[in-house]
């Protein structure tokens, strides 16, 4: 294997945002919408959403589920976010925890 890092999403973030703001839902709420406010704080958030730090696999799945988007769409910056994304959105939330094993 290589030893050159991998390429990062540099769109990734303000995707993350820009769902939840969409959503019009505070950085908690969208944690408890994942059913992952136990395990990262408001703090996680903003700091995935500026891009300061990269997001776990189970923040990137959750945001993509509640936007009713595949997770391609979120970490492809070659991909822009569909512009009605949000009437797939507006689906009752499912938690994160229910498909944990």
């Amino acid at each position: 294997m290589g030893r050159k890092p991998r390429i990062k999403p540099r769109r990734l973030g303000q995707k993350m945002r820009r769902i939840r703001e969409a959503l019009g839902i505070s950085q908690n709420e969208m944690l408890r919408r994942m059913g992952l406010d136990e395990e990262y704080g408001r703090n996680n958030l903003s700091n995935y959403e500026l891009s300061k730090r990269e997001p776990p696999l189970s923040i990137v799945v959750g945001y993509a589920r509640l936007a009713g988007i595949s997770v391609d769409l979120m970490i492809d910056d070659k991909l822009d976010l569909p512009k009605d994304f949000l009437k797939a959105a507006r689906r009752p939330p499912t938690s994160l925890k229910a498909h944990k094993k």
